[in-house]
C-alpha cells in the first residue's frame, strides 16, 4: 500500500504540492481553514494544470485523474490514516505549534511532520512538537511542483529514521535534496539571495546602474553559468591563486550593511512594494504578467518532458490501477512525488 499524503495549509505551497502528490497518484489530503482559501486552492490546483496542459505536458485527463485524487477540506479529522503530514501554514511559530498539537491528536504522536518553512529555524520549531525525533524542515521552491530542489534541515533530536525515510522518498521521485545538520537563518538559497539582492539596491541607490541592467548581468551570465556547472565547481575551474586576487579587489568594496536599505524602505512606505502593488524596482502597468508567469515556470519544462510516462493512473492508496485510460503521454508527475 502506498502512502496518503496530508498538507496542512491551503496557500500557494500547499496547493503546488498537492498538485505534485496526486500528479503522482498519491492520495492527497489538504486542510485549510475557511471556505475561501479552499477555493482558492483547488482554483490554484486547476491552473497548474491548466499550464501544464497548455505546454502538452499534461492532458485534461491527467488533470480530471490527478483531482478525483484529493480532499480539500477545513476537516481536520480527514487526517487520519495518513501516512505523512506537510505543515504549509503561516510562517509563525504559535500557529505551527497549534497546527501540531492538532496533528498529534488526530494521528498520534509518531507521524512524521516535515515543515515548509521558509525562514525558522529547526530546533525552534522541534521545541513545539511532541516527540520532535519525528519532526524536520523540507523547504521547496516556488514553483513547487516543478522546481526539484528540496533543502532538509534536521536539528538535533531528529531520528535517522525520519531523516531517512523524508530522504529516500524525495530521492526516490527525482527530488534534489540539499541536507543542512542544523538551520541557519536563510538555509542555503535564501541566504545566497539575499546576498544579492543586498548588493543589487546598493549599486543602485548607488547610482551604479539599473535594476533591468542586474537583471541582464544575472539572466545572461551568472544564470546561464550556474544552470549547468556548480557555484563551487567554478571557483575551483577559477583557481585559488585568481579568486584570491579578485577577493582583494572586491571585498572591501562590497556591501556590508546589516539594516534594511533605503529603497526598500521608501517602498513600503509609499506603498510601492513590488509586483502585487504594481509598482515597485519595476512598473509593472508595463509587464505582461502572463508572459511573467510564464518565464518563471519556463526553466523546468524541459525536465517534465523527459520524465518517464505510465499507461495508466497508479493510484498508491490502494496499489491498483484506476479505470481511467490516459489519453495522452502522462508526464512523471504522476510517478514521481515531491513530499
Amino acid at each position: 500500500m502506498g502512502k496518503k499524503i496530508a498538507i496542512y495549509g491551503a496557500g500557494t505551497i500547499g496547493a503546488c504540492q498537492a498538485t505534485l502528490t496526486s500528479g503522482n497518484g498519491y492520495s492527497t489530503v489538504v486542510i485549510g481553514h475557511s471556505e475561501e482559501g479552499l477555493s482558492r486552492c483547488r482554483n490554484t490546483m486547476l491552473q497548474n494544470w491548466n499550464n501544464l496542459i497548455a505546454q502538452k505536458l499534461a492532458t485534461a485527463a491527467n488533470r480530471r485523474a490527478a483531482m478525483d485524487l484529493v480532499t480539500i477540506t477545513n476537516d481536520v479529522s480527514a487526517l487520519r490514516d495518513c501516512d505523512i503530514v506537510f505543515e504549509a501554514v503561516s510562517e509563525d511559530v504559535n500557529i505551527k505549534q497549534r497546527v501540531y498539537s492538532i496533528i498529534t491528536e488526530v494521528c498520534g504522536r509518531d507521524i512524521i511532520v516535515v515543515s515548509t518553512t521558509s525562514s525558522i529555524d529547526a530546533a525552534i520549531l522541534a521545541e513545539k512538537i511532541e516527540n520532535p525525533a519525528r519532526f524536520l524542515i523540507a523547504h521547496p521552491f516556488q514553483p513547487v511542483h516543478m522546481l526539484p530542489l528540496v533543502e532538509v534541515v534536521r536539528h538535533t533530536e531528529t531520528s535517522e529514521e525520519t531523516l531517512n525515510q523524508v530522504c529516500t522518498l524525495l530521492k526516490d521521485l527525482n527530488r534534489q535534496v540539499v541536507m543542512l545538520n542544523s538551520s541557519v537563518p536563510g538555509f542555503l538559497v535564501n541566504r545566497f539571495a539575499q546576498a544579492l539582492f543586498r548588493e543589487s539596491i546598493y549599486l543602485i541607490e548607488q547610482g551604479i546602474t539599473t535594476a533591468a541592467d542586474i537583471d541582464r548581468a544575472i539572466k545572461y551570465a551568472v544564470g546561464m553559468r550556474y544552470a549547468s556547472i556548480g557555484l563551487l565547481e567554478y571557483y575551483d575551474a577559477v583557481g585559488f591563486e585568481l579568486e584570491r586576487a579578485i577577493a582583494l579587489n572586491v571585498y572591501p568594496d562590497l556591501c556590508d550593511t546589516k539594516s534594511i536599505q533605503k529603497t526598500t524602505l521608501v517602498g513600503i512606505a509609499s506603498g510601492r512594494t513590488g509586483q502585487k502593488a504594481g509598482q515597485g524596482l519595476y512598473d509593472w502597468s508595463e509587464k505582461d504578467e502572463d508572459d511573467f508567469r510564464y518565464r518563471k515556470q519556463a526553466p523546468y519544462f524541459e525536465g517534465v518532458r523527459q520524465w518517464q510516462t505510465p499507461a495508466h493512473i497508479w493510484s498508491r492508496k490502494d496499489g491498483k490501477y484506476g479505470e481511467q485510460q490516459l489519453e495522452n503521454h502522462l508526464p512523471a508527475l504522476w510517478y514521481a512525488v515531491l513530499l
